[in-house]
């Protein structure tokens, strides 16, 4: 492997299976190291393409989504290194495509758990051809002021702490990604900071090793000294030790390996990673850091001691002039997210939407303050629901019914009614639920449906203003416009429409007061002195019941009532009901495969 650095600043990467924060955290590096290009070049996600919106700094940039590691890896040709999020059950295959790409040099496997026998046929592919592996089980790795794989290093404030927004002179290698944080802190403090880190991973068969590395940083001329964190179980710190014997490495090597206290427990200990496993004295830490110290490396008593050998190391250094020590710069503000910064009370920032219906922030939603399942356990049903939804209170269980009753009243009113008709039309032509839905609503107005709310305004303002039956007709007529709620095509003074009769019945059983639809009945007497079809009909009855709803509940104020009337709430019940019907009229058509309807002939005038 030796050769030298894997990174640079130019260096961009292919980041496979879409993770918001690690990506953005690698950009947010990118700002802070003063980068002029975002290190991430593309996404893959499998099944997914466009672009992802993210931030460089404070401006949001579109970092393109693939669906597949080989186009990616086509349209970003100098997109060398590779970011495996992929789950242990995929890293394998997905880490396995990108090493063949031409393109990818190195990638990095995050997953744990991925079966030992794949990791070797990665470790022999990546061999064989000259690329490099870090991981599974790997935090990454970083090269300071450069380049950040992932979530490496940790947030942002750690990243400033430990000076990693500049290069240092210190290599550093560990197998623990969680150790590596601490250990980039440790190193800031008593040295100019890091050059390079990497974490190998805590499996038995990593990827790349700490020797791999170590030997790799021999040859970076940057890097004047190096830190190694190894741990107990297996026998990679060994190859180390032989490289140190052979000569191989001629800068000061600091070493350290964790696990001393296993010696304690009287039965065998399995540590954090699946490689931490003592297999026998040869594999313990105190073998090894022995080893290690034989060999010519710089070996603490302890880890406590850790800090100060790397202190020690690196002052000799500088005083024999090896060492010029990085000059330290400020690094710019990193921009705050909107969401963070406002919760943790930093900015105000203003809404856009204002709700008061409805809530699903916490536990589970609530209508107007009532949650969902307080609603299933007192057996509420739709009435209530539109009750909480449209009035933000809950109404009396009558006044409830009575909304249900209207419901199921004005559900459906034949084939032949316009938006029935343009309903079964649509659905005919084969549109999908919502267009055939849709084309029927559209319909509701003036003419259909939108009579209830009409009616509701009229009888209101006549009865309000104390005008008798014969004055607000005949006020009505002077003006041209027909009483809305009165007059029916079919229906007659001998022949009532049974839906009046029975919310007429209801209401008189159940509402305390029903002033404004005995107005409507007298109104009724007057019309039909005219007219025999001049009955009152479903919509008068709907509009002045619902105004004798809202005033005898004593849960509405006048301006209330005005206003309910005046936004139309009587035509969003119409709606609602009518939305019923629309659907049925659909399925039905569809259920009869009807085809593509076409009027005919012979029911068009056709005239010059």
């Amino acid at each position: 492997m030796a050769s030298g650095q894997l990174f640079s600043r130019t260096t961009q990467a292919l980041f496979y299976n879409y993770k918001q924060l690690p990506i953005q955290r690698m950009l947010d590096f990118d700002f802070l190291c003063g980068r002029e290009t975002p290190s991430v070049a593309g996404i893959i996600n499998p099944g997914s393409e466009g672009f992802q919106k993210l931030f460089f700094g404070q401006e949001e940039i579109a970092v393109p989504v693939h669906s597949a590691i080989e186009a990616a890896c086509a349209a970003h040709p100098t997109a060398d290194v590779f970011i495996n999020f992929a789950s242990f059950r995929s890293a394998a295959a997905s880490s396995m495509a990108a090493l063949k790409q031409p393109t990818i040099r190195v990638v990095a496997i995050i997953a744990e758990g991925v079966p030992e026998s794949d990791t070797k046929q990665l470790i022999a592919f990546a061999r064989a051809n000259n690329k490099v592996v870090i991981g599974p089980a790997t935090v990454g790795g970083i090269q300071a002021g450069a380049f950040r794989i992932g979530d490496t290093a940790g947030t942002i404030d750690n990243i400033i702490e430990c000076k990693l927004y500049r290069p240092g002179s210190v290599g550093f290698v560990s197998k623990s990604g969680g150790m590596s944080n601490e250990m980039y802190n440790t190193i800031a403090r008593v040295t100019d900071g890091i050059y390079e880190g990497i974490a190998i991973g805590g499996d038995v068969f990593p990827g790349s090793t700490l020797s791999d590395h170590v030997l790799r940083f021999n040859n970076i001329p940057q890097i004047k000294m190096m830190v190694v964190l190894g741990e107990l179980g297996g026998r990679d710190e060994y190859s180390l030790v032989e490289a140190l014997k052979q000569g191989k490495i001629n800068k000061p090597v600091v070493a350290w390996v964790s696990g001393t206290c296993a010696r304690l427990f009287k039965s065998e200990v399995q540590f954090g990673h699946a490689g931490a496993k003592s297999g026998g004295e040869m594999e313990s830490a105190q073998a090894k850091n022995q080893a290690l110290r034989d060999a010519g490396a710089v070996v603490p008593t302890s880890y406590e001691a850790f800090e100060a050998v790397i202190k020690e190391t690196f002052e000799k250094l500088v005083e024999d002039g090896q060492i010029c020590p990085v000059k330290e710069v400020k690094p710019p503000q990193i921009p705050e997210d909107l969401n963070t910064a406002i919760k943790s009370g930093k900015v105000r920032a203003p809404t856009h939407i204002i709700s008061t219906i409805s809530d699903d922030r916490g536990e589970e939603p609530c209508y107007a303050g009532v949650p969902m399942s307080s609603i299933i356990e007192q057996g509420l049903g739709v009435g209530d629901v539109i009750s909480l939804l449209w009035f933000k209170r809950s109404l009396p269980r009558y006044c409830t019914k009575f909304i249900e009753i209207c419901i199921m009243l004005c559900a459906d009113h034949g084939p032949c009614v316009s938006g029935a008709h343009n309903t079964i039309v649509t659905a005919r032509a084969g549109k999908d639920l919502v267009s055939c839905l849709v084309s029927g609503l559209l319909t509701i107005g003036p003419r259909f449906g939108g009579a209830i709310d009409d009616a509701a305004r009229y009888f209101k303002d006549a009865y309000d203003r104390g005008l008798t039956p014969y004055e607000f007709v005949e006020s009505m007529k002077k003006k041209g416009i027909r009483v809305p709620g009165i007059g029916h095509r079919i229906k007659r003074g001998d022949n009532r429409d049974k839906r009046v009769e029975l919310l007429q019945l209801f209401a008189r059983t159940n509402f305390p007061a029903v002033k404004y639809m005995e107005y409507a009945v007298q109104v009724e007497t007057y019309t039909l002195s005219k007219a025999n079809n001049l009955v009152l009909n479903v919509d008068g009855a709907i509009g002045s019941l619902f105004l004798d709803l809202l005033a005898g509940s004593g849960m509405f104020t006048k301006p209330e009532i005005d206003e309910i009337v005046g936004i139309g709430y009587l035509n969003g019940l119409f709606v609602l009901a009518r939305s019923i019907g629309l659907i049925g009229h659909t399925f039905d058509q569809k259920r009869l495969k009807q085809p593509l309807y076409r009027h005919p002939w012979e029911d068009v005038l056709y005239t010059k």
